[in-house]
């Protein structure tokens, strides 16, 4: 099974919990195992983490995997320092995005593969697998 690092905005509050449930829940169907931040390390908040511990974790976590999957829609600094790691390793970076979304010409340019999707379930990797 091939490991990915997933990475999405991060709320406190977790509001978006339904969506990453979704979407790696979609990813694991395709064979593809996750592990995100906010549901497998911190426990949905949990576990909490002091920032310098979390950005470490997060990089053992991009080493570990054999690429990462960042969702997009929304901008987020952390998001971007972990596209630029995973690309500084060598590391495949997909990147979903909610149709209508605008993507940085950066991340563009960075990205192995750009997916653009109206609700997770529709999403359709094209050479992941």
């Amino acid at each position: 099974m091939i490991k990915a690092y997933f990475g999405i905005k991060f709320y406190e509050d977790h509001s978006n919990r339904e969506e990453i449930e979704s979407i790696t829940a979609m990813l694991q169907g395709a064979g593809i195992q996750t592990v995100c931040m906010a549901g497998d390390v911190e426990k949905w908040g949990t576990v909490k983490l002091l920032l310098q511990e979390l950005m470490q974790r997060t990089f053992e976590e991009i080493e570990r995997s054999d690429m990462v999957i960042l969702e997009m829609s929304e901008k987020g600094v952390g998001l971007g320092i972990e596209a630029g790691y995973a690309v500084a390793r060598r590391k495949p970076l997909i990147v979903l995005i909610k149709e209508g979304c605008k993507i940085s010409g950066t991340m563009e340019g960075i990205a192995d593969e750009i997916i653009y999707y109206d609700k997770p379930e529709n999403i359709v990797l094209n050479s992941v697998c």
